[in-house]
């Protein structure tokens, strides 16, 4: 397995003389999962604020549920967290899947045309993007309801699928799933790791109120690009088999 450097060695050349256009893709794609989570969010905090201002104890609390307005704030709060759950299964997933995929394309092709590629990758196929990545989510919580490791240890298990099921349409989702897990065998901690070393780069850009995350982004995407292509190739030079 080649070195976190390497990957990042490949993700800076790719990226060399196309910032601008990785960090136009990346807030377009942070401004529509803003815009289709941030409602449920604010209303999810909206609700916590009226709970902890107007109960203090737990038959308060209990007492509070029957009062008109928590039932209004429930309400719209349940309205509001479905419709962008939906949205989230058949927008922001599939495009998910179009951004990695056009940092992919930008890292083996040098192709740099990143947002009509992401939106072109996203919408083609899409009924398949779009279940398989649900399917893929569904796993992952299911794992994660019997501890938060066994979830963590599956999104590393599956976290190659986005890049499977754009270059491989003729898979199943759980075909595409089964393929990234056989690809990762050996090296979930080695995509850990490769993650984990972007730490520093984190702390750094909260000190610019966040918005060197425009950057930082897609540097780490390209990079677990590079990393897709080594277990790729490994995974071949083994026959698919482990």
């Amino acid at each position: 397995m080649k070195t976190n450097q390497f990957f990042k060695n490949e993700a800076l050349d790719a990226l060399s003389g196309n910032w601008g256009k990785a960090v136009l893709l990346t807030i377009i794609y942070i401004f529509l999962v803003g815009l289709f989570t941030g409602p449920a969010t604010y209303q999810t905090v909206e609700m916590q604020s009226y709970i902890q201002e107007n109960a203090h104890n737990v038959r308060q609390a209990a007492s509070l549920m029957q009062d008109p307005m928590y039932q209004a704030l429930s309400r719209r709060m349940n309205g509001t967290s479905g419709l962008m759950t939906l949205v989230n299964i058949l927008l922001i997933m599939p495009l998910s899947v179009g951004y990695a995929n056009a940092m992919r394309k930008l890292l083996v092709n040098r192709d740099v045309e990143l947002v009509p590629t992401a939106f072109h990758i996203a919408f083609e196929n899409y009924w398949h993007k779009v279940w398989t990545m649900l399917w893929m989510s569904i796993l992952i919580g299911l794992w994660s309801l019997l501890l938060l490791i066994p979830g963590i240890i599956k999104a590393f298990s599956y976290a190659m699928t986005p890049y499977i099921i754009e270059e491989n349409p003729e898979l199943s989702c759980t075909e595409a799933i089964h393929r990234s897990r056989m690809m990762m065998r050996g090296h979930k901690f080695d995509l850990f790791w490769l993650i984990l070393s972007f730490i520093g780069w984190g702390f750094l850009c909260l000190l610019t109120a966040g918005i060197g995350f425009f950057w930082l982004i897609p540097y780490m995407e390209t990079a677990q690009a590079a990393f897709y292509e080594e277990v790729k190739a490994d995974y071949a030079l083994n026959g698919g088999l482990y």
